[in-house]
């Protein structure tokens, strides 16, 4: 039941966000900068249309604040650090030379600049590049948790910060994959700080590794499907002071953890957490060795855990598809198939199963058109293959 109920509050926090139709606001006096007008941002652009951004900022508040409920009200917003500027350039050597300017070094794809002075604040995105701009997620949290908690626990600011960089914005709507790149990373430290010193960790001396210590923390407490730990943080969240020194708040916060939670028994319960995690690689590979032995069940398994933990991965669903066939249900392994396929599958290789599939089931018109794709795709690996199938659908 612990586990359902934590389940559960991960899909809300995390389910689809109404896009909200943002409102132009009068020029800000800086020449060629558009200006959009949100419930909590403002956005400044040099160029192009800045209204996908806004929609997107939006979205990505309601997805933090289900979970932190920080008082976003209009009366409390007149006096914060909202709205909250993001500034967009979509000029690459302008973003560099602004940014630049401020840190004396740019930054890739994003940054949020934090100042004393809540007017100076702001996020710079780089919309000038063609690939996916990574850095956004990660800052794009930090300047929210920072409008509210000017200076929160290190471990609480990093942790939290790469928990909600798996939160990824396209076509309107956004999604969320599990970021678990760290967690090896603190698996194959041999010598991990414990949870009291991740949460007590002096913002001025983190060690290099310290992001994925913190994330682990984060994971543990909302993940661990112990619902004292989910209430211990829901009552963290609460004692954060925007008056306090990043320092305070993690004192104040360690007292409240510890005065219901022994400290024991967390690090027992958080070593044993993080042991139960599998990585998305660790699941494929143990899916695919079960495979290879004919353990379809074990194999099955570790795919749909795979697919659950990365659902927009094209693997889980590509090897689903392969035990789908094995077991005759020809039109389930079609559908996974060709998820595979929108997902960014090898086409040639997909196509090739898609054929296999199609003849397993008898219909010899898309086997065909199937298999003969394959062959356009890559002759040399599926020709001779391909034209043994068809020989015999003849």
């Amino acid at each position: 039941m612990k586990k359902l109920m934590t389940a559960f509050l991960l899909c809300v926090i995390f389910a689809p966000v109404r896009a909200q139709s943002p409102s132009v606001a009068a020029d800000d006096g800086e020449s060629g900068v558009k200006q959009i007008r949100t419930a909590h941002y403002l956005i400044l652009c040099d160029d192009g249309d800045a209204r996908d951004t806004a929609a997107e900022m939006e979205q990505r508040f309601a997805v933090y604040n289900r979970l932190f409920r920080f008082d976003s009200t209009p009366a409390f917003l007149s006096n914060a650090a909202v709205p909250m500027t993001v500034r967009v350039f979509y000029d690459d050597e302008a973003y560099n030379e602004y940014v630049s300017s401020r840190l004396g070094s740019s930054r890739a794809g994003a940054v949020y600049l934090h100042y004393s002075q809540i007017g100076r604040r702001e996020l710079v995105i780089n919309r000038g590049g063609d690939e996916e701009n990574n850095a956004l997620p990660y800052q794009a949290f930090i300047q929210f948790f920072r409008a509210f908690v000017s200076n929160p626990p290190a471990w609480m600011r990093e942790g939290f910060a790469v928990f909600f960089s798996g939160l990824r914005y396209a076509h309107n709507v956004l999604t969320y994959d599990e970021h678990l790149d760290w967690l090896e990373t603190v698996k194959g430290m041999p010598a991990p700080l414990s949870v009291e010193k991740i949460l007590t960790a002096d913002s001025s001396s983190l060690p290099e590794d310290f992001p994925a210590l913190a994330w682990s923390v984060v994971s543990f407490f909302l993940n661990s499907g112990n619902s004292e730990y989910m209430r211990t943080m829901a009552d963290c969240f609460m004692l954060l002071s925007d008056d306090k020194t990043d320092a305070e708040n993690a004192e104040t916060l360690m007292r409240r953890i510890t005065r219901w939670n022994s400290v024991e028994v967390l690090n027992a319960d958080y070593r044993q957490y993080l042991d139960s995690r599998k990585t998305f690689t660790w699941l494929m590979d143990e899916g695919q060795r079960a495979y290879a032995v004919q353990d379809y069940t074990g194999a099955e398994l570790a795919f749909l855990t795979a697919k659950n933990q990365r659902p927009s991965h094209f693997a889980p669903w590509y090897f689903l598809g392969l035990l789908a066939y094995e077991e005759n249900n020809f039109e389930a392994a079609e559908q996974y198939y060709l998820a595979s396929l929108k997902l960014g599958a090898d086409s040639a290789l997909t196509a090739y199963a898609l054929g296999l599939n199609a003849a397993g089931a008898g219909n010899r018109t898309q086997a065909e058109k199937y298999l003969r794709e394959a062959v356009r795709i890559a002759p040399e690996r599926f020709k001779e293959k391909a034209e043994t199938i068809l020989s015999r659908l003849n």
